[in-house]
C-alpha cells in the first residue's frame, strides 16, 4: 500500500519541488524576517499547544462563527473530553495569558506566534486544512496608537519580504453601545430580504446579524450594497477612536481605504478591524487581517484588559512572493564536497569533513557511489563550491587537488591546511 498525504495538506521539502513556496529554505527565510521584525517592535514569542479543549474556541471565537460551526477538527480523547485542533491563535494566547497569571508581570504585554492552524474546509489556492500563521497580540493598551502599531508591524514584515502593491482596508465595528443600535437598524433592513438571503445568513439573522456583513454569497453581497453603515451608528467614544486611528495612519504615511463592510469572521472583534489585500491571490485576496478585541480576556475569566492583534497566513505570503518574483533565497549548499576512493581515504575524508563542520564550514562527503563520475554529479547537484577526490596518491602526499566547481580551476591544498584555506575563502566571499 502506498500512503498519500491527507487532503488539504502539503510537504515542505529541502529540494525536489518545482513550487518555490514549498521549499524549506524559503520558509526559514520568511520566518527569520518575521522574528527579526517582531523583535524590532518589542514582541516576544509565545508557543501554545496545537490542540485545546473545544469549549475554549466556542467561547473565544464564537459559536456562530463558521470556524466553530463548520470548520474545526474536533475529537473526543480517551478521557471523554472534547478536544479541537486550534483553528486560530488568539484564543490559545488568551488562555495562556490568564492561566499563567501574566497580568501580574506588568501592564503591557506583546506576543507573537508562528505555527500550524487547522480548519476543515474545501482546499483551494491559499487555503489548506493545515496551514501556518504568523500573528501578534498586544495586550494592555486601548489607545488607537496601539492599533496603528500592529498595522504598521504587519506591513513592515511584507515590505522586508519584498511584497508590493498591497492595499489596507480598515473599519470599525464599534463598541457594545454602537452595535446595539446598529444591530437593530441592520435587522430592520434585512428583514424584508430574509427569504432571499443564503441559508447561512438566515441562520445568523437572529443570533448574530452583524456576521451577515461578512458573507461571501453573491446574492447576499448584492443585498448588502444598500445596507446601513455602522459608521453612522457609532457612539462618541467609538467614533473618536476610529478618527484618531485614521489620523495616526495618515501621519505614519500608511495609505488605507475605509471599508464599512469589513466585520471579520470572528465574534470577538470590536472597534478597529482591518484587512490587507493582494491582487495576486485571486478570489481569496486577503493576505493578513486583524483587529481590536477589548473584553476578550475578561470572557476567559481574566482581567478586563484591552487587546489588538492580527494574523497572516504564511502560505499566502509565500505565494504572493512567488507571484511577484520577490527575493527567493537558495537552499544551503556545501562549501566542500569530498570524494574518497578506498577505505583509508573514507576515514581521512570523514575526519576532514567533521573538522570543517565543527568550525562552521558546510561539508559533504560521498559515502554511497562507487563511481567518480556519479559522485561528481552529486557534488554538482548539491551546488558545492569546491570538490576533491582523495585516493591512494592523495593519501601518500597528504594533499588534495581542490577543484572550484564553477571555474573548474584546481589547486593543491594539504590536508592540514584545508580548514584554514576554506575559512579565508569564506571570509572573502562574505565580508563583514
Amino acid at each position: 500500500m502506498q500512503f498519500q498525504i491527507p487532503k488539504g495538506t502539503f510537504d515542505i521539502l529541502p529540494y525536489g519541488t518545482d513550487e518555490a513556496w514549498r521549499q524549506s529554505a524559503l520558509w526559514q527565510y520568511v520566518e527569520g524576517i518575521i522574528r527579526n521584525t517582531a523583535a524590532d517592535y518589542g514582541y516576544g514569542e509565545i508557543r501554545t499547544p496545537i490542540y485545546e479543549r473545544s469549549e475554549l474556541f466556542d467561547r473565544g471565537v464564537g459559536e456562530t462563527s463558521d470556524i466553530v460551526s463548520k470548520e474545526m477538527f474536533t475529537f473526543e480523547d480517551k478521557g471523554g473530553r472534547s478536544i479541537s485542533l486550534r483553528p486560530e491563535g488568539t484564543s490559545s494566547v488568551m488562555r495562556s495569558f490568564v492561566e499563567n497569571h501574566m497580568a501580574n508581570l506588568g501592564p503591557v504585554h506583546k506576543f507573537f506566534y508562528i505555527g500550524p492552524m487547522f480548519r476543515y474546509e474545501r482546499p483551494q489556492s491559499g487555503r489548506y486544512r493545515q496551514h501556518h500563521q504568523f500573528g501578534v497580540e498586544a495586550i494592555g493598551v486601548g489607545a488607537p496608537e496601539q492599533d496603528a502599531e500592529v498595522i504598521d508591524l504587519l506591513l513592515q514584515v511584507y515590505r522586508r519580504l519584498g511584497i508590493r502593491g498591497l492595499k489596507v482596508h480598515i473599519n470599525t465595528v464599534g463598541d457594545p453601545a454602537s452595535r446595539i443600535v446598529f444591530r437593530t437598524a441592520l435587522m430592520e433592513f434585512l428583514r424584508p430580504h430574509l427569504p432571499n438571503l443564503s441559508p447561512d445568513s438566515q441562520m445568523r439573522f437572529e443570533k448574530n446579524p452583524l456576521r451577515i456583513l461578512d458573507s461571501k454569497d453573491p446574492k447576499d453581497r448584492e443585498i448588502l450594497q444598500r445596507a446601513p453603515s455602522i459608521l453612522d451608528y457609532l457612539s462618541d467614544a467609538a467614533k473618536e477612536h476610529f478618527e484618531q486611528l485614521c489620523r495616526i495612519l495618515d501621519n505614519l504615511g500608511i495609505t488605507y481605504q475605509i471599508d464599512p463592510k469589513i466585520v471579520r469572521g470572528l465574534d470577538y472583534y470590536n472597534k478597529t478591524v482591518f484587512e490587507v489585500i493582494s491582487e495576486n491571490l485571486g478570489a481569496q485576496s486577503t493576505i493578513g487581517a486583524g483587529g481590536r478585541y477589548d473584553g476578550l480576556i475578561g470572557s476567559f475569566d481574566g482581567p478586563d484588559l484591552p487587546g489588538v492583534g492580527f494574523a497572516t497566513g504564511l502560505e499566502r505570503v509565500l505565494q504572493v512572493m512567488a507571484a511577484q518574483g520577490a527575493k527567493m533565497p537558495k537552499n544551503g549548499h556545501p562549501c566542500i564536497y569530498l570524494i574518497p576512493l578506498g577505505s583509508e581515504a573514507r576515514v581521512q575524508c570523514l575526519q576532514l569533513a567533521t573538522k570543517c563542520r565543527h568550525n562552521g564550514i558546510p561539508a559533504g562527503i560521498e559515502l554511497s557511489s562507487q563511481k567518480i563520475q556519479t559522485a561528481l554529479q552529486n557534488a554538482a547537484r548539491l551546488e558545492a563550491t569546491y570538490c576533491a577526490v582523495i585516493g591512494s596518491d592523495e593519501m601518500a602526499k597528504g594533499a588534495m587537488q581542490l577543484k572550484t566547481m564553477v571555474t573548474r580551476e584546481t589547486r593543491e591544498v594539504r590536508f592540514e591546511e584545508l580548514l584554514t584555506f576554506l575559512q579565508k575563502e569564506s571570509a572573502h566571499a562574505h565580508p563583514v
